[in-house]
């Protein structure tokens, strides 16, 4: 293949391909680049997402070079998914906004080093509190790299390789930079992913074999990282702990260019890790921070959000088997009796899907990081026989979306604000299909409340908790205030957690069996409240959850 001295709007169009590729290929070794204890990585997964929607978009474009980038541009805007692909978002945004000014339609190597020029500096810009020894580091010094050669004169692929050099040094520096990386031993994750990046620009410049999966994995194995803006820094630039900002959330937001630095300033009072990107009236946004509804109502105030999804950085699970499963296993027809209240409830695992649906709800397949859209909702709302439908989003994730659905239906709609399956249960119990939505909401609601609700799983890498260290492989009792039990088994995790929560005034345990339960596990767990709480009814049921052993309500 002969090296190129210029890229067109084809050549563009390949690397993207190329990138989305090797994104791809290397997700799960990315996705393992994390230093939470329990199994949420997915850095690898968003950055994939994010240059699929860009793929995708390219493929209803027909055009020049100004169109290929547009189009670029506004598919990663609106296909971002997560932090990380934010921030790749912005990157792509600067990087075409520049190629698009080539005036015969050719990119040459001083026009591509300002591309990532431009591109560094307005990812610097997106984010509220720019940290040092991440991705933003590795696109600054990459395009640092790139700027040199382009002054001395240097080709298309030697502009390139400066950027690939350098861009590898900023990244093998980042442990440096970031003690959590340090301890754990590996390099920023969003960085590895993008210097795929730098490698799907060689493979159509100088046609260059990909790099295989099997280096990043190689490196995740070797320990564990977090992505860049996980990792948040407080306003005196400490750096805050795992459960310190425990929600993330995104939305599009269409309000003026001018409103969007006093937004920023409400922001960086209830969050960190705040990325906004766009202009001309559109924006991608992203915050972390425990105060869910302040973020969202901070957007309608000065424009109009849409595409709103909150994950729980906590209690994230592998969206795409859920998927998978659904798809293989879809759930019972619903019964399409007319009632007067109907029911829909969101969840996953085949026994809870089976139960809820036994309990006269519609289920809508969902959970943590699987957080169904208000398209999604609505479109259960809608074909729910009745007029007026009562929500139950069984995690907080989903709460503030379902909120949104009321307003886009003629039917009359309220959300019970179950933040867990247990709740979810107990909700159902109080549900009369022939009563008043109004009546329905309420005693439902109230049932709810009684619940306390846990959830043990497995720690994927080592970390710390006010409880004290966790180990890989050790076992999570997770309350509603963060992690309250860590032990060597399911059992010893569970009955940890039941010890926390557990007061003389509670009559009932439920626990509800998940992927990695055995009947053993839950005869010790049996046995100990035998032992210490003989006046507890216990009942159990079957969930088939993922990654999650046990969840448990208390009544």
């Amino acid at each position: 293949m002969t090296t190129l001295e210029r890229l067109g709007a084809d050549d563009l169009r390949l690397v993207v391909a190329a990138f989305r590729d090797a994104l791809q290929a290397h997700k799960d070794g990315i996705n393992r680049l994390n230093v939470y204890p329990v199994p949420d990585g997915d850095t690898g997964s968003n950055m994939a997402l994010t240059i699929t929607s860009v793929a995708a978009e390219l493929d209803e474009v027909d055009g020049d070079l100004a169109a290929v980038c547009k189009a670029i541009g506004h598919g990663a805007l609106m296909g971002a998914r997560g932090n990380s692909g934010v921030i790749l978002s912005q990157i792509l945004r600067g990087l075409t906004q520049t190629l698009a000014s080539a005036t015969d339609g050719q990119i040459d190597a001083a026009l591509l080093a300002q591309g990532l020029e431009v591109a560094a500096k307005g990812a610097y810009e997106a984010v509220g509190n720019p940290v040092e020894g991440t991705i933003l580091t590795v696109i600054r010094v990459a395009s640092e790299g790139a700027s040199a050669a382009a002054g001395s004169g240097a080709s298309l692929v030697e502009v390139l390789d400066a950027a690939r050099t350098s861009g590898h040094e900023a990244l093998a520096n980042t442990p440096e930079q970031l003690e959590v990386l340090k301890q754990a031993g590996v390099v920023d994750a969003g960085g590895t992913g993008l210097m795929l990046l730098i490698d799907g620009f060689l493979h159509v410049v100088d046609g260059r074999d990909l790099p295989a999966a099997s280096i990043t994995e190689a490196v995740a194995d070797a320990g564990h990282v977090e992505d860049l803006q996980i990792l948040a820094h407080g306003e005196e630039g400490h750096e805050k702990g795992l459960a310190d900002l425990r929600y993330e959330v995104m939305y599009i937001l269409e309000a003026p260019d001018a409103a969007i630095p006093a937004f920023k300033d409400v922001w960086a009072g209830i969050g960190d890790s705040i990325v906004v990107v766009g202009a001309d009236g559109l924006f991608n946004c992203h915050i972390h921070t425990d105060d869910i509804g302040p973020a969202i109502e901070a957007a309608i105030e000065i424009g109009k959000p849409s595409k709103i999804r909150v994950t729980d950085l906590l209690e994230e699970v592998e969206e795409e088997r859920w998927v998978r499963e659904a798809e293989e296993n879809p759930e019972p027809a619903p019964d399409a009796t007319p009632v007067e209240t109907a029911v829909v409830a969101i969840a996953t695992g085949d026994g809870v899907k089976r139960i809820f649906h036994s309990l006269g709800a519609r289920v809508l397949t969902g959970g943590q990081s699987m957080n169904p859209s208000t398209a999604q909702i609505l479109e259960a709302v809608e074909a729910a026989p009745s007029d007026c439908v009562v929500i139950l989003p069984n995690n907080k994730n989903i709460i503030a979306v379902a909120e949104q659905v009321d307003a886009t239906t003629d039917k009359t709609v309220i959300v019970v604000p179950t933040k867990g399956i247990p709740e979810g249960f107990a909700a159902l119990v109080a549900y009369d299909p022939d009563a008043p939505i109004a009546a329905n909401a309420s005693d439902m609601a109230e049932a709810a409340a009684n619940v306390l609700a846990g959830e043990v799983t497995q720690a994927v890498r080592d970390s710390s908790c006010d409880v004290g260290p966790i180990a890989e492989g050790d076992y999570l009792g997770i309350a509603r205030d963060g992690i309250q039990a860590v032990a060597p088994s399911i059992s010893a995790a569970t009955i940890g957690l039941l010890d926390h929560l557990l007061t003389e005034d509670h009559e009932i345990v439920t626990l509800i069996t998940g992927e990695g339960s055995t009947d053993a596990e839950t005869r010790k767990v049996m046995l100990w409240l035998e032992e210490h709480h003989d006046g507890v009814e216990t009942e159990t049921h079957h969930g088939g959850q993922p990654l999650y052993p046990y969840f448990l309500g208390i009544e």
